[in-house]
Parts: structure tokens; sequence; C-alpha cells
């Protein structure tokens, strides 16, 4: 009797220990660590897809299946709040970089923001004024109200019992790991990295760049200045050279009938040259103005290339130039301050710079006046487009003739 128990005992504890190494599923530790890799994947595409692209700037709408999927995986991966994490991303969206800004690097800082993006989301989070004032049009039902609201550390504990389940003590890894996944990619890259370091394909009003022209570990969020210069754009890709996993997987729930994608970056069309620009021109040039002054940068660096070309030898000079190659395209209040001087010395020895800088302003006047009516305005841009032709520079003359056959 006793020799029985004993083996039994013996059976129990043996697999107890082979649970507890293994879990259900018998993974090795790299098979568990793919596991890992999938699941935070998932999670992020959940983020794009769901919180940011669906509930905060209704770019599209998802078929009530997809959504609730969304909403049940990121309160077991993350604990997260559909209302809070919309109400703090839109709040950031109308005083970015300003003070109120929840996460801004340009207010705390990029090592505040890197390192403790998590905390700056917790406290504002607390924030009733925030959530009140712009967590309109989010899932108030029940389950929101009696599972979800308030229950985060339920939700991440049924995760951790699963992760266990599945790969026994390993399981602690990989829950682990879901669980810095969104403090470190959305906090901290995202919202540190994308205001602070990458490249702008657009002059946006505010900091934000594209940390990586290849949207694939974050889901397509790396394209962070494309998405702050069309915030309601259900696709964040806008170059030939640029890839948005986030948008692939919307095309499919697209195609599967599970989701409906509202809007999409504008495009510029071009047909004819009109002998005059006319008034559905300048619908098209301010409907497109991100776009047309992304294609005058490219003219104005082109034009510093030429000119640091035409010198006959690498005198201090072209210092000036290089310097102005790289900032002269960019808005006045994003130049270091150290680097003006530079360019106003550029500007004053090369009048085809300074003349392509003073048209470059003069255009975003038409989008940036509020008082002159729809007429004074057509007036101006043909008047424009004459100054332009007539001004002697290929590079305005031929970037006129171009917008002159814009239609919207």
């Amino acid at each position: 009797m006793f020799s029985s128990d004993s083996g039994a005992f013996s059976l129990l504890w043996d697999g107890l220990i082979q649970f507890l190494a293994h879990g259900l599923t018998g993974a090795s530790w790299w098979q568990a660590m793919v596991v890992a890799l999938v699941l935070t994947h998932v999670t992020i595409a959940s983020v794009t897809i769901y919180l940011h692209r669906h509930s905060a700037h209704r770019a599209l709408d998802l078929h009530p299946v997809a959504s609730h999927f969304f909403r049940f995986w990121l309160w077991m991966t993350t604990g997260m709040v559909t209302k809070e994490w919309t109400a703090i991303h839109r709040k950031h969206h109308a005083k970015c970089e300003h003070e109120g800004d929840p996460h801004s690097p340009v207010v705390f800082g990029i090592k505040k923001v890197f390192w403790e993006g998590s905390e700056l989301y917790r406290a504002e989070a607390k924030n009733q004024e925030t959530l009140e004032r712009y967590g309109h049009n989010t899932p108030d039902d029940w389950i929101e109200r009696h599972v979800y609201t308030g229950r985060s550390r339920l939700g991440v504990s049924l995760m951790l019992i699963i992760n266990v389940a599945m790969f026994g003590v390993l399981g602690l890894t990989v829950w682990a790991i879901q669980m810095i996944w969104i403090p470190i990619t959305a906090a901290g890259i995202i919202n540190g990295i994308g205001h602070w370091w990458g490249y702008r394909n657009f002059e946006a009003t505010d900091a934000s760049t594209n940390v990586s022209p290849w949207g694939i570990l974050i889901g397509g969020e790396e394209l962070h200045n494309n998405h702050h210069t069309y915030p309601t754009s259900a696709k964040l890709s806008v170059k030939p050279y640029e890839f948005d996993i986030g948008w692939l997987y919307i095309s499919v729930l697209k195609s599967l009938g599970l989701a409906r994608v509202k809007k999409l970056p504008p495009k510029m069309a071009f047909g004819d040259v009109k002998p005059v620009a006319d008034e559905k021109t300048l619908e098209a040039i301010i409907a497109n103005r991100y776009e047309v002054m992304a294609g005058f940068a490219r003219e104005l660096r082109t034009a510093c290339k030429r000119e640091i070309e035409g010198l006959k030898s690498r005198s201090a000079d072209a210092s000036v130039l290089d310097a102005a190659r790289r900032w002269l395209h960019r808005d006045d209040d994003k130049v270091p301050a150290e680097v003006k001087p530079q360019l106003a010395l550029a500007r004053a020895e090369h009048p085809v710079l300074d003349k392509m800088v003073t048209m470059r302003e003069e255009l975003r006047a038409l989008w940036s006046s509020t008082n002159a009516t729809r007429e004074q305005l057509a007036s101006d841009l043909q008047a424009w487009c004459r100054r332009a032709e007539e001004s002697g520079i290929a590079a305005l003359r031929d970037f006129s003739i171009r917008l002159r056959s814009a239609h919207a």
C-alpha cells in the first residue's frame, strides 16, 4: 500500500515538474520566445488599428466582432482602457508640443518621455477633465463598465495565468515581455523618439518625425510625421518606399468585411496645364498644401546643390551652402538658432536661394490668410505664378507650371 502511494506521488511530482518546466504545450525556450513575439505583435496591431486609427481618429470603422476582439486582447495584454487611451491621444494632438501635451519631448524632455512614458500616461489617465473632454464616442456598454474599466489588473492577471499554463515557468518571461512591450514601443519610441529624431516628409506644425520608412515592428506607427500631417488617414505610408504593415492588416480586414476605411491621405492630381491658375487650382493646392510644400522643399534643396556645384573651390561659402541645403527648406521655428546666421548669409550672397525662400513664404500665405476672399486668393495665386515664371529661375518656373496643372 505504502509503495503504491509513493509511486502515485512520484508520478504526480514528476508531472508537476514537467508542467512547471514546459507547461501544457511542452514548448522549448526559443519556441516560447517566438510565441511571445507573435503575441506582442498582435498587441501592437490592436493598438494601431483599434485604439489609434479607429477609436482616436475615426479613420476607419470596425465590425463589432473585430472591435471587441481588439478591446478584449488589449485588456488582457496591456490593461489599457479604450476611453483613457483615446482621450490622452486626442489631447496630445490638440496640445501637441505645447503646455498640456501629455507626453511631448519638447515639453518634458526626451529622457523623461522615453524612460517614463508609461508614468506620464498613467498620470494623465487620472485626469477626469481630460477623459470628459476628449473621451467621447468610446465604448460604454455593460462589459466596459463592469469588466474592463477599473479592472485592468484582472485582465493582465488572466494573461499571466494563461502564459504559465502554456509554457510553465517560461510563461513568466513571456508575460513580462508582453507587459513591457507597449511602454517601450508606444510610450517610449513613438511618443518620445517620434518627436525627437528621424526624417520628415512634411513640415507639420509639430516636431513629429518618421522613425523608420518601414513600419513593421510597431505596426506602422514608425511613420509618425506622416500621421501628424494627415491624422485622420487610415493609411500612414505616403511615399513609394514606405511600408505600413498596419495598413496591410486593415486591407485584410476590409476584404473580410470587418473594416470600412473612411479616409486616406490626399493625393495631388494633375492634368492639362491651364493658361492661368483658377479657383479649382487653388482648391487643389490648399487641400494638398503639405505635399505642395514638400515638393517646393525638394526644389530648394536642388537649388542649393547647384549653387554648391557652381563654386570653383570648397571655400568658406561652401560650408554656408551645405548648411543651407540641410536647413533652408525647413520652417523657421524648426531651424536651430546657431544655424540661422549661416542661412541669412546664404540668402544674402545667393539671390536664387533668397528668391525661392521669399516665394515659398508668399505661397504659404495663400492658405494662411484668414480674411481674404476666394476670388482674392485665386488672384493672388495667379500673380504668384506669373512672378515665378518671370523670375528667370528654372526651378520656380517649372514648379509654377506644374501647379497650373493641378486640380481637386
